[in-house]
């Protein structure tokens, strides 16, 4: 999935490779037009091989000189949700669904581009479980990080199946806690997220018992509303480099899968099955309309779950969560 041929066209552009910081075209100074100095304080994720990318490259820090770059690591979409309400990071990573939920509760966010359409998300059992389908899980323990994309993928699953949340116990767990959890047999079930799912599966024998790509929603490259509005140069360096990591990726299938082995402590046998069989690089970056309907898909069941304080204000954050004019500029560069 991480192929050159897959990529958008306009990804492949070489001037794309001197554009960082405001469409820079080839031979000019990428710093030319940087930002006033300040800082600049991004996360990364292990959920989003892109910001690996860009942070090990240090694309930013070369580009915008006199502005200080700070990384965070966020640990789940929940968590880089957190760190944008408390101010603590000005671009966080988190999955579409969590975008949306975060939003419509009142957190001031806008989703600025799109980097993965992952298939990050399923139900796992520990090896020799008796669990082979969703309805088996009534009554059961499941881990789970609330107000993330596995979590969604719960509910999701538990409405298809003619259950209910309240139909079973869920334990809220970062996910890594929530691996552990099931392997040492405390939870009957984990709503897994990669690559800790493919781990767990390659290195302790679960099993994913129920997988549906179409309940993983995207992941959006969040940005708070008054940074959008203050540094609007900024988010647009951000998503410049976005679009340059979406093409290293497109020409770099290994070194990639080196990349996420390594921060995320992994083999590369896992990263491989995380990144070339469950992760599609080669879409647009702009959100829009194939984000919207998935999340028109999985607003009824946070309404029904009682995730959101109203539909009528899930409704409204959806109408106004994209801010696509950035990842626009940056994949036409």
């Amino acid at each position: 999935m991480i192929s050159r041929r897959a990529l958008p066209r306009a990804v492949l552009l070489p001037v794309l490779l001197a554009s960082l910081a405001t469409g820079c075209v080839a031979g000019e100074d990428a710093t030319a037009a940087a930002p006033a100095a300040g800082e600049l304080r991004i996360d990364y994720a292990y959920y989003n091989p892109l910001s690996l990318v860009i942070r090990e490259q240090r694309w930013l820090e070369q580009g915008l000189k006199g502005t200080k770059v700070t990384w965070v690591l966020s640990a789940g979409s929940n968590k880089a949700n957190e760190n944008l309400r408390g101010d603590a990071i000005d671009l966080g990573s988190t999955a579409g669904a969590a975008a949306l939920q975060a939003r419509a509760n009142g957190t001031p966010i806008k989703a600025v581009t799109v980097y993965t359409k992952p298939e990050w998300a399923a139900l796992v059992v520990a090896k020799g479980s008796p669990i082979t389908k969703v309805t088996q899980l009534k009554g059961k323990r499941i881990a789970a990080t609330k107000g993330t994309d596995p979590y969604f993928f719960l509910l999701q699953s538990l409405k298809a199946a003619g259950l209910a949340g309240t139909d079973v116990e869920v334990v809220n767990l970062q996910h890594a806690d929530g691996k552990t959890a099931l392997e040492r047999g405390d939870v009957d079930a984990w709503a897994g997220l990669d690559p800790l799912m493919a781990q767990s599966q390659i290195e302790s024998g679960s099993t994913l018992v129920h997988r549906e790509p179409s309940f993983n929603s995207y992941g959006f490259l969040n940005a708070r509303e008054d940074f959008v509005k203050e540094h609007p140069d900024l988010v647009q360096a951000v998503a410049n480099a976005y679009e340059r990591a979406r093409e290293w990726v497109g020409e770099h299938p290994d070194e990639t899968v080196a990349l996420l082995a390594r921060e995320a402590k992994l083999t590369p046998e896992v990263a491989g099955v995380v990144l070339k069989e469950r992760t599609e690089f080669g879409l647009s970056p702009v959100p829009g309309a194939d984000q919207r309907a998935v999340l028109e898909r999985i607003l009824p069941t946070l309404v029904a779950e009682n995730q959101v304080r109203s539909e009528e204000e899930a409704r409204a954050a959806l109408d106004s969560l994209f801010e696509p004019a950035f990842a626009q500029k940056a994949s036409s560069s």
